[in-house]
């Protein structure tokens, strides 16, 4: 260093001294060529950190990029994808910058004033496009859970410092090598017009790295993109060969274990447009992203992951709890190396379950939720079957990765216990259904005789058992067996498609719906930077919040706005025409744009005045015609969405006419819509404060949506609510709103309202001043702490009533957990709220009835319980399915299946008495004989089957077969069973062969069968069916 410092100024002042340009010029390239050549010759600088424990690693990161380069340093974003449906799992450092790289972000956030950053983000890739999941275990560097460190500038510096600051990270703080290091840069593509990224390559240089070990690649593996469209660039990589003491650039990007990339910086320079082209971002941007795991190998000397001090403390412990040997690092498809791929597996996948259970995303069975489903029934066959560790091994894990990753994620060691109830209870109801499914696999194997394994029996494991199809893959390969692939491929795709012939919930309906709208019109990141650069101002939607109580009644003022600017899903334009669909950007707004969990406003945009083509029709005894003329009119623009896109608010319309930027407009709110918003949005604030109220502080919110039906709101509770809790909460709520409390709110700055005591947050960016919202409780006097009243206070951008006497009523509809851990309920206010509190006390009289009268007396005969028995079926369907409160169905639910057990009972006696009856007949009419075959008088076919086993019982060499023919239907009911020891005739074929006959169907065992079919006179079929008889038994 001391001797380019040196070089520096000794041309710095021949530079001085020469006054001439070219040979300025001249001696600085000679300075660079110069430079080079020392840096190539010095070897690393600073400290090694050779054994550096991986929290000093990360630590080493984060205060580089703060200390010596002024990067903000920002908390992990949890897993789950903040407003993203794109991602099952965040999946880079960079999801949650998202905003910031595509122009959306709220300008009054303070991530919109971030310009360096750095992090520890925590990723999951299983599922989706970036899937890692089947690779875990295979080898030392796949994980479904990983750390990416990160470095990022937004329009800040650019290409030579991020490379520069990459460098001197490696090579002098961590003590790398520089001779075990080789760089990527993009190649060009000739087929895009890209040309080589020759600065990025001319930088490493300057850096003194060798020009062999500066090597270009194509788009592949050197240029980066978010999606199909959106910001891109070309991007650089820094590869780290495990060996050293080689030149091997031919091994870079090869995919070999020795020559490992280890960070890779994206230059974000341009836009993918729909058409794919590319055009220049007009902020360039740097994305670093360098994995944790891979970096703490490298610095430990580890060309395992598994091996470092990240994964060592969790396989310790999982010997501690199993049968196995000690890890011992093997790899392959070598028996003795199985146990060495479930520790890897088993230490990957509890630390991706322990963060994501942390996060709020629990094992369920869609989505985000179905992949961690997968991911635990995996740990648990290795760690059962493989491992041989007792039940509970699993959950006993959690402590220790809260130990090796809770000094980083907090959160880790605080949900440690929650996290742990949640795995032990998935463990425990996939244990029963492994046990059975290995035995299923095992049986199968052994009758396939080293062919294929059947399709269907590995549909069946995964639909019947809950098998993952990839774990069944697994199981099968360790076997050394496949599966029918193309058939199993057909049996998923059928059962694809089968739920489309089901009736849709409102919830899928509305999805269908949207999946099948017009894409939505919401600015590009070229189109807001153009906007900003237009000078056109941001969005003022303070009107929303615009209006008061008058005698009782919501008044929401006028709005007359400008149009600042027109948007037609390509770029912004001066005016469009009749037909066409854009995006209106006003100077004002009193529209709601959906965010928060709340519903967009409805309503439209008029113009007055304008003269518009109007046809006018005119018909009369003589003639037909059809004449046009021009009238005022006042046009209406529908407004059919309202979203936020980087501070602007865009108002979705199709045009009638004609509309243009600097027209003005009125905007006509939507006042039933809003105002019921309004209610199901201060209503969700009581319902969360009872909740909290009743359950405890630990309960927190997992999201919810504020629509003008109803509302819906998911909580982290650890099971379903009980009915007392219920009416806890259903009296709590109430208290609140027959307080009729002022509902105060008030925009105070974010380091404020974060200090508030009591205040309610979600994982959001919430915008620097934020609103904050309270109930009965002045936000001043929050901030002054002159209160020690516990109230629902939030930070919440949303549209409140003024008082929550206007709720009028609350009432949960329904309460279930969706997955373990985590409660959604469904609520209805108002004249709804009072409606489902009439229908809850006209279904508690209906079941009150039905119960007095079955008390009286227990039904004396097959007909009257039958009668009752689907009196009190249609009854439960009517709770189970009405909005009523979920207190009282749970209770009616209870004392209905009371009902129907005593009711079944009943029935099944009297059936046991008919059939008795109809047996002692037919015995004395027919005797016992090998053969009997007739007709009984009943229309139950259970009555039909007890008669035939009462029969059998009484006469065991006897083949019998009944029919009950149904007079006004023409339907006859068969029944039949036959001896033990009848190997000529079986029950089966004889029912089936009769029903048959009767144009019906019929199925059974070898010894007892039953089926229907229709005939107007059942004499024939008992000729047929006694001859058919003596055929196949020769009597």
């Amino acid at each position: 260093m001391r001797r380019e410092a040196s070089c520096r100024l000794v041309v710095l002042e021949a530079v001085r001294g020469s006054g001439s340009t070219w040979f300025g010029v001249a001696v600085v390239q000679m300075m660079r060529l110069l430079l080079r050549r020392l840096r190539q010759l010095s070897p690393a600088s600073g400290r090694s950190f050779s054994g550096l424990p991986a929290a000093q690693v990360r630590r080493t990161f984060l205060d580089f990029f703060r200390d010596q380069h002024q990067h903000l340093l920002v908390p992990s974003a949890p897993v789950r994808p903040r407003g993203d449906p794109s991602l099952l799992f965040v999946n880079a450092g960079m999801n949650q910058f998202k905003p910031v790289l595509l122009g959306t972000v709220d300008p009054r956030s303070q991530m919109a004033l971030w310009r360096r950053v750095a992090n520890s983000q925590r990723c999951v890739r299983a599922g989706g496009k970036h899937n890692d999941l089947e690779d875990v275990g295979r080898d030392g560097t796949h994980h479904t859970f990983f750390e990416m460190l990160g470095s990022w500038s937004f329009g800040d510096y650019f290409k030579e410092e991020a490379c520069r600051m990459a460098w001197s990270l490696l090579t002098e703080h961590y003590g790398i090598p520089a001779d075990r290091l080789y760089v990527s840069y993009f190649g060009g593509d000739a087929g895009s017009g890209l040309t080589a990224d020759r600065e990025t390559r001319d930088i490493w240089l300057d850096l003194g790295v060798p020009a062999s070990r500066v090597l270009p690649f194509g788009l592949k593996d050197n240029f980066w993109e978010m999606g199909d469209t959106g910001p891109c660039g070309p991007c650089t990589e820094i590869h780290y060969d495990h060996v050293g003491g080689r030149h091997v650039p031919a091994l870079v990007n090869a995919g070999g274990p020795e020559l490992v990339e280890i960070w890779n910086l994206v230059f974000i320079q341009y836009n993918r447009e729909a058409d794919q082209s590319l055009r220049l971002l007009p902020q360039f941007s740097v994305d670093t992203g360098m994995g944790l795991e891979r970096l703490v190998g490298v610095l430990q000397g580890k060309r395992s992951n598994y091996d470092t001090d990240l994964f060592t403390p969790l396989l310790d412990a999982i010997h501690q709890r199993s049968k196995a040997a000690r890890y011992s690092g093997r790899m392959g498809a070598a028996p003795e190396a199985q146990v060495d791929r479930a520790y890897r597996v088993v230490a990957d996948h509890v630390r991706t379950l322990a963060v994501c259970i942390a996060d709020g995303v629990h094992p369920g069975m869609s989505g985000a939720e179905l992949v961690l489903r997968r991911i635990l029934r995996r740990a648990v066959r290795f760690c059962a079957e493989v491992l041989q560790a007792p039940p509970g091994s699993l959950a006993s894990l959690v402590p220790t990765v809260a130990q090796t990753l809770g000094d980083i994620f907090p959160e880790l060691s605080q949900e440690a216990d929650r996290i742990a109830d949640i795995i032990d209870e998935n463990e425990g109801h996939f244990l029963s259904s492994l046990r059975r499914g290995s035995r299923l696999i095992q049986r199968t194997c052994l009758q396939t005789d080293g062919g294929h394994f059947p399709a269907a029996v590995a549909w069946s494991l995964h639909r019947d058992l809950g098998f993952p199809l990839d774990l069944v893959d697994l199981m099968l390969e360790e076997r050394g067996v496949q599966v029918d692939r193309q058939e199993l491929d057909r049996l998923v795709s059928h059962d694809q498609k089968e739920p489309m012939s089901v009736v849709m919930s409102p919830a899928q309906m509305r999805a269908e719906q949207q999946a099948d709208a017009q894409p939505r019109l919401l600015p590009d990141v070229l189109t807001l930077a153009a906007l900003q650069h237009s000078g056109v101002p941001h969005t003022d939607d303070s009107p929303k919040y615009c209006y008061h109580l008058e005698d009782g009644r919501y008044v929401f003022p006028a709005c007359r706005a400008t149009v600042l600017a027109l948007y037609d899903g390509r770029a912004l334009v001066p005016e469009v025409g009749p037909g066409q669909r854009c995006g209106v950007i006003l100077d004002q707004t009193c529209f709601y744009s959906e965010q928060g969990g709340q519903s967009h406003d409805r309503g439209y945009l008029t113009r007055d005045g304008l003269w518009v083509s109007q046809a006018s029709w005119e018909t009369s005894a003589e003639s037909s015609d059809v004449s046009r003329c021009s009238v005022p009119q006042e046009v209406l623009l529908s407004v059919e969405e309202v979203n936020r896109a980087g501070g602007y608010v865009v108002h979705q319309v199709t045009v009638p006419d004609h509309l243009r930027t600097g027209d003005q407009v009125e905007l006509h709110l939507d006042q039933a819509h809003r105002l019921s918003c309004m209610v199901k949005h201060t209503a969700t604030h009581v319902l969360n404060f009872a909740l909290r109220s009743v359950l405890g502080r630990s309960v927190q919110q997992r999201g919810s949506h504020i629509s003008a039906d109803r509302l819906r709101f998911d909580f982290s509770v650890k099971g379903s609510l009980s009915s007392a809790q219920l009416q806890q909460v259903d009296r709590c709520v109430r208290d609140i709103i027959s307080a009729n409390q002022d509902v105060h709110t008030q925009e105070v700055p974010l380091r404020l309202a974060s200090a508030i005591r009591g205040l309610r947050t979600v994982d959001e960016v919430y915008p620097d001043p934020v609103r904050v919202v309270s109930l009965g409780v002045p936000v001043s006097e929050l901030l002054a702490s002159r209160t020690d009243r516990e109230t629902s206070v939030e930070l919440c951008c949303g549209t409140h009533l003024l008082q929550t006497g206007s709720i009028q009523d609350l009432v949960i509809v329904s309460e279930k957990q969706q997955v373990k851990g985590i409660s959604r309920i469904v609520a209805v206010t108002g004249q709804d709220a009072v409606q489902a509190r009439d229908m809850g006390r006209v279904l508690s009289q209906e079941v009150e009835s039905l119960s007095a009268r079955l008390s009286g007396s227990a039904p004396s005969s097959l007909g009257s319980a039958l009668q009752f028995s689907k009196e009190a079926s249609a009854l439960s369907d009517a709770v189970d399915n009405t909005p009523i409160p979920q207190w009282q169905r749970r209770e009616l639910q209870v004392r209905l299946r009371a009902s129907l057990r005593s009711i079944g009972t009943a029935i099944r006696k009297l059936e046991a008495q008919q059939a008795a009856e109809s047996a002692a007949v037919l015995l004395r009419r027919r005797g016992q004989t090998e053969l009997l075959v007739d007709a009984v008088e009943t229309d139950s076919p259970s009555v039909l089957m007890k008669t035939v086993n009462q029969l059998s019982a009484a006469a065991p060499l006897s083949h019998v077969m009944l029919l009950a023919h149904q007079r006004h239907s023409g339907k006859v009911f068969c029944a039949c069973q036959v001896p033990k020891d009848s190997p000529a005739l079986a029950a089966s074929d004889w029912a089936v062969a009769l029903c048959r006959r009767l144009g019906g169907s019929a199925g059974g065992s070898a010894l007892v069968a039953k089926g229907t079919g229709s005939s107007g006179d059942i004499t024939e079929a008992l000729r047929w069916a006694e001859d058919f008889a003596r055929k196949k038994t020769g009597r």
